[in-house]
């Protein structure tokens, strides 16, 4: 068994490397407005791409990365990712057009899917059953503090040394999280249990999900569900400052609402044990549906007065992101169970799929943004309905014991 980290340092770790997706989504969306009068005043909304590019990059990488972690360890993918994350950092902070700033973020969000990957992985050599979803619980309460904290220090930095401040702060983190990894946790992967790279177990996973309908549907569930969340991120900067005129005071509305959405992950580990999976993605996704069908249709009669308005969009809000919490989490746990042969290869494929293809789905949505929260609106609210169908006419039959 390899040396084990102090159980709080791994935990912190852990949190860390996870934190690489979330903060440098999340800590970008505040620049966005500054990037996209520089580069782009004429179509603001190309800037959306600076979010759905990393996701993009991120999303493609996990089909590899899960594969190369197995062959090579856990620890030299973490520590390729984070230097591939590096380097589209730097061309990011030095680009002279909206392009070279894509590229970059493209870059950064390849290089993040090793960290979330191979990292889960290491958590998985070292603990086990009941002691590993202790640590996971404990790296994900941490993680889901960041995602509240990210816009306001992102507003911060911009403050201080601009847009490119950013990606000076992405920079320094992922050579901190680097340096924290070589210095302190060994390869969590034993040498005897290595597999051989073969692109051909990528191919083989798909070909074996592909014939199970209930692990086609909750990965099609997944890309609806992830879909509403990249739409979210790529309009809400926009909304909040065109339509609301509360743009100044973004960072500090998001991340109220993503601290509240983030408590919802206690509520599903209370009450699915009780409820099922298949219920509690059932009874989201039906709520879901409901509730934006009614902000869709206030947003396009503009009955409520602004103020209202404004409040209802943020329970809305609150809402959306918790679709992730009560349903992502469950419907990936519907898709694994009958490919726990192939575990680890398929995990990296249902998350790939799942984070390509909702960002395909969310792009044409967030260009659609024409100054009011109805786009956004209606985008949900057609893939809160389509996933309830799915899930509600196919994901039959109750939770194995």
């Amino acid at each position: 068994m390899p040396r084990r980290l102090p159980e709080k340092e791994f935990i912190a770790l852990m949190a860390m490397l996870f934190a690489t997706v979330a903060f440098s989504i999340d800590a970008m969306l505040p620049a966005l407005p500054v990037i996209g009068a520089e580069f782009s005043p004429d179509d603001l909304n190309r800037v959306q791409f600076v979010i759905t590019i990393f996701m993009l990059g991120m999303g493609l990488g996990t089909f590899v990365t899960g594969p190369l972690a197995d062959a090579f360890g856990r620890r030299r993918i973490i520590l390729s990712g984070l230097v591939i994350y590096a380097a589209g950092t730097i061309l990011a902070a030095t680009a002279v057009s909206l392009e070279m700033v894509l590229l970059g973020r493209f870059l950064q969000g390849l290089g993040a899917s090793g960290p979330r990957v191979a990292g889960l992985a290491m958590v998985r050599d070292l603990y086990s059953g009941r002691q590993m979803a202790r640590i996971v619980s404990f790296v994900m309460m941490v993680f889901t503090l960041l995602p509240a904290a990210a816009p306001s220090i992102g507003a911060g930095i911009i403050a201080v040394a601009g847009w490119h401040g950013i990606f000076g702060a992405f920079l320094v983190f992922a050579l901190f999280n680097a340096a924290w990894l070589g210095f302190r946790q060994e390869e969590t992967l034993r040498p005897e249990n290595r597999r051989p790279l073969s692109l051909s177990q990528i191919w083989e996973a798909i070909r074996e999900m592909a014939a199970n309908r209930t692990v086609v549907v909750a990965i099609a569930a997944q890309v609806l569900a992830l879909s509403m969340l990249m739409m979210t991120l790529t309009s809400v900067q926009q909304i909040f400052e065109q339509y609301f005129g509360r743009g100044d005071t973004f960072p500090l509305w998001f991340g109220a609402v993503a601290l509240c959405a983030g408590m919802s992950s206690f509520f599903n580990a209370r009450v699915v044990m009780r409820v099922g999976m298949r219920v509690m993605i059932r009874g989201i996704l039906l709520v879901q549906t409901v509730f934006s069908a009614a902000v869709l249709l206030v947003f396009v009669t503009g009955f409520l007065p602004p103020v209202a308005e404004f409040g209802l969009f943020l329970v809305w809000l609150v809402s959306v992101v918790m679709v992730m919490a009560l349903g992502m989490g469950n419907l990936n746990a519907v898709a694994m169970e009958p490919v726990g042969r192939i575990a680890g290869v398929a995990a990296s494929v249902i998350s790939a799929i799942a984070t390509v293809g909702g960002v395909l789905i969310a792009i044409p949505v967030g260009q659609m943004f024409d100054g009011t929260p109805v786009p956004l609106a209606t985008g949900i609210f057609l893939a809160a309905a389509g996933a309830y169908v799915l899930v509600r006419t196919q994901l039959t039959g109750a939770d194995p014991d």
